[in-house]
Formats: structure tokens, sequence, C-alpha cells
């Protein structure tokens, strides 16, 4: 499993922690989970035939395989380990919240609730002291798999068990930062009090937690192995540490198919098969030994494999995930250490190197078209809040060749770029050399420093200890994810407390500006207002400012691949973003039965 630092409200359902920032090159951490069942499994789909039939529409029974490249930690969402992203991918078969995340909208969706509460629906009132409530209507039909009632008891037993596993862990939770000052549970409804109007709301109660099955004991140490009442549409039932966990309907579910009208899920059972290496994925599918796969995004290792089965009866989906890739400038001193002619603090240089590089060519080489080079870093986190800023900057040799001029006139240097990224995978060394011919091309020299991934993504980037730099971040859904996200940029927010790696407008930067001032001020202002209009606003205007003032390059979102047996497996609908392939999984059934 990659390892990626996550900014934004859903930052909770991959597996980094805010405090650092890691490498798609990380080896996966050790597998801990263990614990066992004594319940038989049902047996696996054996389905080899290569026959492509007519799918037939939804109905009952049968098992869907899914395979895995990473064994969970934990199952617990609130234990060590709970955060890695194959928690999210099993805990949407088992458990519930608040919250999901439509594969086409990319935009949050209510789950158990009648609607998301906001200001608009009166969900979000603002009192006149300042202070702001948010109120739940959890849905009537919803119950945990005992037949308990889901209610506002639970939401409130979940921010409170948050909250000391925030405080007893190193797990990373929205609670505390939005600032709660009471909760009114419900029979069916939950109100919070906050201390101040803060977005962040937005990012409560991804799961929730059973406070009649978990009251009393000692959350989460007693949780890691054992499992609590579903609120989802499977129970975890065969759990055989390493290998596979299963899960088999759960009775009680309480969602229907709008378009059928029947009760969900549709399958009998799911299986999880974990499987380390890719090429064994790619080989187990092929062979329809697993049904769903969504394998690491190769355009050789498993895009290409997968295109050529496409014939036979797979649906292949490639879309843009939440990972962004993107060029940046260092502001601080230390890029000096890298690049003594560093130019970095002149517009005109930053300005040629977004002309000289050519995101399409990159892309295309890493992609093969499968997926578009980026006009907007929001395309990561809410694609309708795009303005295609980056825009601006064709790929134009020429036009960067005469920036590059002016630069060295301006600077009276000869504004030399040293380029810095990890040396441990494929991508970024191969995009490093296109980036020397696409300067070269403009007359702006480069050379290349790559970096082993512990070391660029420890003191290097603690310490600003770069001049051009590349790596991604990780974009989560709503106006929450995109507000969070703006402190990547903050002036006030240099490290070690800070997240402004960049080091633009900081104490120590290179650049302090009406510019950098006035994005200080717009990142206040959305952290102290829900209102939606004006976030909107603030958000264009930020945007306009980071592209005008050329301190980032967004280059394309990482793709995600999403494969099924659609002549076996009918209602799946690959979901690129943090929610994960199995995000609609009580919808997924049986075409051949």
């Amino acid at each position: 499993m990659r390892k990626l630092l996550v900014f934004g409200a859903a930052m909770m359902l991959l597996v980094a922690a805010c405090s650092s920032v890691e490498s798609d090159d990380d080896a996966p951490p050790p597998s801990t989970l263990t614990t066992t069942s004594s319940t038989t499994a049902p047996a696996p789909s054996t389905t080899t035939t290569t026959t492509l039939r007519e799918p037939s529409g939804p109905g009952y029974g049968g098992v869907a395989v899914i395979a895995e490249d990473q064994y969970p930690t934990s199952l617990n969402p609130f234990a060590p380990g709970g955060n890695d992203f194959i928690t999210t991918i099993i805990g949407q078969a088992w458990m519930t919240g608040v919250w999901d995340i439509d594969a086409g909208t990319l935009e949050r969706i209510p789950e158990i609730v009648v609607e998301l509460p906001t200001v608009s629906n009166g969900g979000v009132v603002v009192g006149e002291d300042g202070s702001m409530t948010v109120t739940y209507v959890i849905r009537d039909e919803a119950v945990w798999s005992d037949g308990v009632p889901i209610s506002g008891e639970d939401l409130a037993f979940t921010v409170a068990a948050a909250l000391s596993a925030e405080e007893d862990t190193d797990f990373a939770t929205p609670y505390t930062d939005v600032g709660i000052i009471g909760m009114e549970p419900g029979d069916k409804t939950f109100t919070i009090a906050l201390r101040r109007p803060t977005i962040t709301y937005e990012a409560l109660f991804q799961w929730i937690l059973p406070h009649h099955a978990i009251e009393g004991t000692a959350f989460p140490d007693d949780w890691v192995d054992e499992l609590w009442p579903s609120g989802g549409p499977f129970l975890i039932d065969t759990i055989d540490p390493g290998t596979s966990i299963t899960a088999v309907r759960n009775e009680r579910y309480w969602k229907v198919d709008p378009d059928t009208g029947l009760a969900l899920p549709y399958l009998d059972s799911v299986e999880f098969r974990f499987i380390p290496e890719t090429e064994e994925i790619i080989r187990a599918f092929g062979s329809r030994e697993v049904d769903v796969i969504q394998p690491p995004p190769s355009l050789e290792f498993t895009i290409g494999p997968l295109t050529a089965l496409e014939p036979d009866g797979v649906v292949l989906d490639v879309r843009s995930g939440p990972v962004w890739e993107h060029v940046n400038f260092q502001f601080g001193p230390g890029r000096l250490e890298r690049s003594a002619d560093s130019c970095n603090e002149n517009l005109s240089l930053r300005r040629a190197v977004m002309h000289a590089i050519d995101r399409d060519a990159a892309v295309e080489d890493i992609y093969g078209g499968f997926v578009e080079a980026s006009t907007s870093w929001l395309d990561a986190y809410t694609p309708s809040l795009s303005s295609g800023a980056w825009d601006r900057y064709p790929h134009d040799p020429a036009r960067a060749a005469e920036l590059y001029a002016q630069a060295v006139a301006e600077t009276g240097r000869e504004c030399a770029v040293v380029f810095s990224t990890t040396s441990n995978a494929e991508m970024r060394p191969r995009l490093a050399n296109l980036y020397v011919d696409m300067l070269a091309e403009a007359g702006i020299p480069l050379t290349l420093d790559l970096l082993d991934s512990q070391l660029f993504f420890g003191e290097v980037l603690d310490d600003g200890l770069w001049d051009l730099g590349q790596w991604a971040w990780v974009g989560a859904p709503g106006l929450s994810g995109v507000v969070a996200a703006h402190s990547l940029f903050d002036s006030s927010s240099p490290p070690p407390d800070g997240r402004n790696y960049y080091r633009w407008g900081t104490r120590d930067s290179s650049v302090r500006d009406e510019h950098t001032e006035r994005f200080a001020e717009i990142v206040e202002r959305m952290n102290a207002t829900v209102d939606d209009t004006e976030l909107r606003e603030l958000i264009a205007e930020a945007e306009e400012i980071l592209a005008d003032q050329a301190v980032i390059l967004p280059l394309f979102s990482r793709a995600s691949v999403g494969a099924v047996w659609a002549d076996e497996i009918g209602g799946y609908r690959h979901n690129p973003s943090l929610a994960s392939h199995t995000w609609n999984i009580e919808s997924w059934y049986r075409t051949d039965r």
C-alpha cells in the first residue's frame, strides 16, 4: 500500500498522518491483524470460463471476490493502524457513517442521515454569540445488525471515542479542531454545538460507533480484534490472517435499491483476498479467480494487461484520483544550499518554468492518454470548484525563453535550477529526465538532484533544502477538504508546526508581498465562515493568486484503476475517491447466477 500525506477533511481515510510527508516509494507496514473465526467461509467464486455472457439484472445470491494488495493492521478505524486505506476499503462492507462520497460527482452524499446539514437547509445555524450548531436527522429505518436503532447517542459516543483515540494514539481526527462545546443526542437526532463557525464540521462522522455495544469497554484497545455490530450491508464472518477476510449478508441492513425497490445487499457474501504482488493480482484476475480489483496505476503492468482483457468481458475504468502530483518552488533560504543561483523569488523565472514544462507530454508518458493533465489543483478535491487557472501556462518554449532571459536580467544571476524529488520509484525520475529536455529547449539550465525518499521526505522537506521539487498531496472532498488544504500555502503556517513546506510568504521567505498577505487573509476568512457562496468566492480568489503568482504547477492527478468482470458482477461503479471502489458494495450482484 503506497503511503501519501493526506490533507483535507477526509484525511483519516488514507494511510498517512498529517504530521509528516511520506513517499509513494515506502514499503507497506507489517500486518498485525490476527483475528480468526471458526465460522466456515462461503466458497469463493471458481468460474474460469472466458465466454462472454449477457449480464442479468439485480438479484440475490452469490459471492464476489475482491483482490487487495495490503492486509489490514486493524479493522477498527479508531485504532492504531486503522487509518490505512485498506481499513476503509473493507469498512465500506460493514461500517456506516453520516456521509459517503459519490463516484460521479466526487462530493459527499448522505448515508444514515436524511440529508447532510448545511446553512441553506437549516441544519447549520450560526448564533449571535458566534457559536454554531449542527443538527443531524437520522433515517428512521437505519439500524445496527443486532436490530438496535442507530441513534443520536451513537453519534455522541463516536465523538467521545474519537477524542479519546486522538489523545491516546497517533490517529488524527477532525473532532478536536471543530471546538466542541456541547452535544444533544436524541432517538433519531443529534445536535452538536461548536465554539465558532467552521466548515470542518463536514468531516465529522465518516464512521459511527454503536454505543450500546462498546460503552463500558476500553476503547479502542478492546476492539482491535473484536468487531462491533455492523451498520453496513455485510457482517465480518471469517478472518484468515494475511490471506482473506470474508463478510456475509447483514439480514437487518436497512437500505433498499431505489431502482428496483429490493432490499440490499444482493450478494450472499464478499471475500477480500490479499495478494501482495501486482503481477499476481493481474494473473488471478485474468484467470477469473477474483472478480474485482483496484491495482496500482501502471500503464505497463496493470492498465495495458487489463485493456487486453476487455474483449473477454472486463470493464476497465481509469480515472483521475485524489493524489495530485505537482512541481513547486522553495522560497526559503535553504534553497540556496541546493542552488546558489536560485532565482525562485523572481516571478519571471517561475513563469518561465511553468511554460517550459509540457504537462500534456508528461502525463502522456506516464499514463498513455488515460489521464489528462491538470489545469487546477482543485480537481483532486472537488472538481466543480476548479476554474482551470493554470490554463494560462500552455507549453511554450519560446515564451519560457523570453521570461528566463527577463529573470536573468532582473536578478543579475544565472538563475540555474536544481530539481529534487524521490529516486526510489520509476515515475518521478522518469519525469525528471523529461524536465531536463523541456527546460533545455527554453534555454533554462537544469540539474537533477534525485534523493532517497526517506531523505527527501525527512530533512530535505522539513528544512526546505530544495530549489525546484516535486511530490504529491491527497485531496479530500467538499468545501471542508479544500479549506483545510489552503494551510499548505498559509504564510502563518511554516514547519515544523505548520504545513507550508514551500515557505511562500513565511517569515524567512524570499517572497512576502501583497499577494501573500491577501492569501493569508483569505485563509483566515475561510476558517471562520460556513457560508457556501462566500467560501466558493474565496476559493476562486485564492486559486487565482496561486496560479498568477506561479507558486506551484499542478501536473496531473494519479490514475485510479478499477476493473470488474462485468459478465459476472453487476452494479459495480469504480470510485476514484477516498471512498474506495467498494463504496457501493451493497448494490453489487452476480450476473451469471
